[in-house]
């Protein structure tokens, strides 16, 4: 059992819902808050893969699925906050403003920017995630055992 806190975890939940953001999502909303910030970069927006790995049923073994085309970037505030940024394809105006969103929400901006930018992206996952469940469940089939009248 740990005795730690995981400090890492709300900043593991914003990064998450930036990187499951449909394309060009996150740069609206940031866009939609006013100016961005300076900054300086650590490392520009750059392409590349990544090996994607599944489990066989879900908890079986590990196998290497395929490669996923990734864009990273770090970037660093003029006040000296830093931000990361890793998101599913190619755009690089999408990964810069994910690094923002990470970089500002270490700094005092953080409340308006979890109301303007990462709220409106977590009510837009949920609705996702519940528009599929209800298509799956519309083609859920139960299977009734039937009791044969032989004793």
């Amino acid at each position: 059992m740990k005795d730690t806190v995981d400090d890492h975890a709300p900043r593991r939940g914003w990064m998450g819902l930036m990187a499951k953001a449909p394309q060009g999502r996150v740069r609206a909303l940031l866009d939609a808050t006013g100016p961005r910030p300076v900054f300086t970069w650590l490392r520009r927006p750059e392409t590349g893969t990544v090996m994607v790995q599944g489990r066989a049923g879900g908890t079986g073994g590990r196998f290497n699925l395929g490669e996923v085309t990734v864009t990273r970037c770090a970037l660093t505030l003029a006040t000296g906050e830093v931000g990361h940024a890793y998101i599913q394809g190619r755009d690089k105006a999408d990964a810069e403003a994910a690094a923002l969103v990470d970089a500002l929400m270490q700094t005092e901006a953080a409340d308006s920017l979890q109301r303007a930018v990462l709220d409106p992206l977590a009510q837009a996952q949920t609705d996702r995630r519940q528009t599929r469940a209800g298509k799956a469940a519309a083609t859920k089939v139960d299977f009734y055992t039937m009791v044969r009248g032989e004793d």
